[in-house]
């Protein structure tokens, strides 16, 4: 009975061994058959394009659930964690509200608002 236990604690940790010493092998090939990441022509990686897409969706998602600014009305568009917004508000404060609402939103380094109008009336020239 002592020589089956024996054998059998001996048969389970060489099976274990053997799938340790698997791993990182497996991980190795792993890494050598993925291609390298590529950049875009715009420079960005697809990690940063989809953090970017991410933060866009959850400024808009933000606007949706903020009182006093109109989701609607609002576009959002987010190239290396700036943040534009585009569109139309009703009043200035809408602007700010809006501005403040996607500069605290996590991986925004900054928010542009030349591109929001109030009430109807094209941004000021440059």
């Amino acid at each position: 009975m002592r020589t089956r236990s024996i054998l059998r604690n001996s048969t389970f940790a060489a099976g274990l061994a053997l799938a340790f010493a698997a791993v990182p092998l497996s991980q190795a090939m792993a890494h050598d058959a993925s291609p390298p990441m590529q950049k875009s022509a715009d420079n960005q990686t697809v990690p940063d394009k989809a953090a970017d897409a991410w933060i866009t969706t959850k400024v808009k998602s933000e606007f949706g659930t903020t009182k006093g600014v109109s989701a609607n009305d609002i576009s959002v568009s987010t190239s290396d964690g700036v943040v534009t917004l585009t569109g139309t508000v009703s009043t200035q404060d809408e602007k700010m509200r809006a501005q403040r609402v996607a500069q605290l939103v996590k991986g925004v380094k900054s928010v542009d608002i030349s591109g929001l109008t109030v009430g109807g009336t094209p941004p000021a020239e440059k």
